[in-house]
């Protein structure tokens, strides 16, 4: 068998594209094709859709796709958690049903963790899961939930038994969302977007082959889910951009983007657009003003130490490293740049940072910015949770007293009733 090296990938790859690219292929038949190449997921297994080849030479591959303008697998949203979860915890019948539609994108995720009083400690969560017949039955509420309101399936995570200790008592689950049992509840943000949604369950079904492993053990399922999910959070977050090209399968691509990632379209204002910073002090006139270019030297020194931290992250993953704390490391530091980048783009902007509208700075992005930012500080786990994480799994610190880790859920007191 030949050598796998950076040199004979490359060849593999380009040699297939060129073979095989057309821009006038139906996007879902490109990303079959793509599954079925293992050009898709390239570091995946090869009995699943991948080619089985090292984390780090798949930026290889990307750089070919992007050579050639070629469109990849879908991978944006929520989708690869479920995919990474799924290929971590879940059942052969799991993967054969849900990873090829993940790549194509033809099957859109949502991730059901959070609850009105329990976001950030999501083991205190008290949906119910009950095993009545032969089905599981679930009723309670969700919070926060982006794209449910389009989603086929959900990660559930959902309380088995009320009997042990918190973290011991929740299953996790795979959810069919469109069922008469969910209701979906958009909630509108401040920005203006209304990408979260609420979700109510009232008798919704799961079957038992759903389960992800064995009841009971749903907080190490959830764990791989938020390590993938933080990890992921370490950079800036982009809206997805498709090719301004013709062809059918580009404007397959845009129409996709134009739906399924609408909801995530404010996200690069979320993470506070530092790119913008300096063309706005020019554009301004306050990059001659020495306090402004003092804060704005502050901002850009912090962005670049958390993209440092982002590559350390991305070297772990590269050298095959499991998921570990490095991505609240990062998580927290992109929280904040971006609370950063808000104070300087309102310095820079003065009180019109606050208007919206055509005569707005940018056509109302600048204000935008200010209120997006405070969701890098909460969303995947908020600056708190990712402080306990690092002082204790990093640092070697001591955990924090706790009352509710040592004793049946049901004496636990909690924020709603039960």
């Amino acid at each position: 068998m030949s050598e796998i090296n950076e040199a004979s990938v490359r060849k593999e790859v380009r040699a297939w594209l060129e073979e095989n690219w057309d821009p006038n292929r139906g996007l879902v038949e490109w990303r079959n094709m793509l599954a079925d190449s293992g050009w898709g997921m390239p570091h995946w297994p090869k009995e699943w859709y991948g080619r089985d080849l090292p984390v780090g030479l798949t930026l290889v591959v990307e750089e070919e796709f992007r050579r050639m303008e070629a469109v990849g697998v879908a991978k944006a949203g929520i989708r690869m958690l479920a995919a990474a979860t799924i290929l971590a915890h879940g059942t052969d019948m799991h993967k054969q049903k849900f990873l090829r539609r993940i790549l194509t994108g033809e099957d859109t995720w949502c991730q059901l963790f959070s609850e009105p009083g329990s976001g950030s400690d999501m083991a205190g969560a008290t949906t119910r899961a009950e095993f009545r017949g032969n089905k599981w039955i679930v009723n309670g509420q969700k919070v926060w939930t982006t794209s449910a309101h389009h989603a086929q399936w959900g990660l559930l995570l959902a309380r088995t038994d009320w009997d042990v200790p918190k973290h011991k008592g929740l299953s996790y689950f795979i959810l069919d969302m469109n069922q008469p049992g969910v209701t979906v509840q958009p909630l509108k943000q401040m920005n203006g977007h209304a990408s979260f949604n609420q979700v109510f369950f009232t008798d919704a079904e799961v079957e038992p082959e759903f389960i992800v492993t064995e009841p009971g053990n749903g907080w190490a399922v959830a764990t791989t889910t938020l390590m993938h999910e933080r990890r992921g959070a370490d950079s800036l977050r982009t809206w997805a951009m498709g090719y301004d090209k013709p062809g059918r399968i580009y404007e397959e691509e845009r129409a996709e983007i134009a739906t399924v990632m609408e909801p995530y379209k404010w996200y690069p204002q979320r993470a506070g657009r530092v790119d913008l910073v300096l063309p706005r002090a020019k554009e301004t006139g306050k990059i001659h003003d020495p306090i402004v270019r003092q804060e704005i030297a502050k901002l850009l020194t912090l962005a670049k130490s958390a993209e440092w931290t982002a590559r350390r992250a991305r070297a772990a993953q590269l050298s095959g490293k499991p998921q570990g704390p490095e991505g609240s490391l990062g998580k927290l530091a992109s929280s904040h740049v971006a609370r950063a980048a808000a104070r300087v783009h309102s310095m820079i902007s003065g009180a019109d940072a606050m208007l919206t509208g055509q005569d707005s700075p940018m056509n109302g992005v600048i204000a935008e910015i200010l209120v997006s930012t405070p969701a890098t500080s909460i969303a995947g786990g908020t600056d708190e949770i990712q402080r306990n994480i690092i002082s204790e799994r990093v640092l070697g610190m001591p955990k924090e007293p706790r009352t509710d880790t040592d004793r049946p859920f049901r004496e636990v007191p909690k924020n709603t009733v039960t």
